[in-house]
């Protein structure tokens, strides 16, 4: 392929071809590693930014401070807001990793992104665009094969299957 390039580089067809060989190579990225990325990555993310939130099981006054006077979203008291963000960011993750309810937990960490971008760090669009990208692609093309999601669907096909006599 490069010794191609090399002898011909005058040639737009050899350029052409190994831009075709290694899309090929590429191609055989398994999308159940790229789901898995996408679905752990960001779901520590949120793991990272629920854990800064409680001691214990209890939400910190710090945290309800940090969404009455920085957040300021409009429309929700600041403790609910602190305690829903509080539960949100330690169970859609958890979820995520685990892969079950996978598309949901994705969709729901979504949402948080989306209000996160929208009401809290509007200036910070490349950061959360990265988030729902990964989000959007669990959604999309599901959790992969490294999820509960997967062997539960698998083991109910193998039920109804049987039932049916196949």
């Amino acid at each position: 392929m490069i010794r191609s390039l090399e002898t011909h580089p005058e040639n737009p067809s050899a350029l052409i071809a190994a831009m075709r060989a290694v899309a090929a190579v590429l191609d055989k990225i398994p999308q159940s590693l790229i789901s898995l990325a996408a679905r752990i990555f960001p779901a520590a993310v949120f793991w990272m930014s629920g854990q800064t939130k409680v001691e214990g099981f209890h939400v910190t006054d710090s945290a309800i401070a940090l969404f009455q006077d920085e957040y300021k979203l409009p429309w929700i008291d600041p403790a609910l807001a602190a305690n829903v963000a509080a539960f949100s960011e330690h169970f859609f993750p958890f979820l995520l990793v685990i892969g079950l309810a996978s598309r949901l937990s994705a969709l729901a960490l979504l949402g948080m992104t989306a209000v996160i971008e929208i009401f809290v760090y509007p200036d910070a669009w490349p950061t959360h665009g990265v988030w729902a990208t990964c989000f959007l692609v669990v959604i999309a093309r599901g959790p992969g094969i490294f999820s509960l999601d997967h062997l539960l669907l698998r083991r109910s096909t193998a039920r109804s299957e049987k039932r049916l006599g196949r």
